[in-house]
């Protein structure tokens, strides 16, 4: 099991949770942030610094956000485990669930 980063994160990217989290498994996309299932050894250190509360364990994830758990595992299908989030910078691609998101705002 791991953690998975939701919709909430979308247009957002506050990245208080790299900060947070001791193994540099949390990667930078276009429009969101995402959590190699891998590479994540379920410390939840990121879950309560999320200031739109877009992480959930695996099995606590929203129905309505079902689809992020395969776009945070798949994100990472060309990438494979790069070993650290901080030597591979920003990946300039999403995975198709969340480039198809319309522009998310708080309006």
């Amino acid at each position: 099991m791991t953690y998975v980063i939701a919709q909430p994160c979308v247009d957002v990217l506050d990245k208080a949770c790299i900060e947070e989290c001791p193994v540099d498994c949390i990667y930078e996309g276009e429009r969101m942030l995402y959590i190699h299932p891998d590479e994540c050894v379920d410390c939840g250190a990121c879950e309560p610094v999320c200031p739109v509360e877009a992480i959930y364990y695996e099995d606590d994830l929203p129905g309505e956000w079902s689809d992020f758990h395969k776009a945070n595992v798949e994100f990472f299908d060309d990438l494979g485990s790069p070993g650290g989030a901080s030597k591979l910078g920003k990946v300039n691609k999403d995975h198709p669930i969340v480039a198809a998101l319309p522009p998310q705002s708080e309006e």
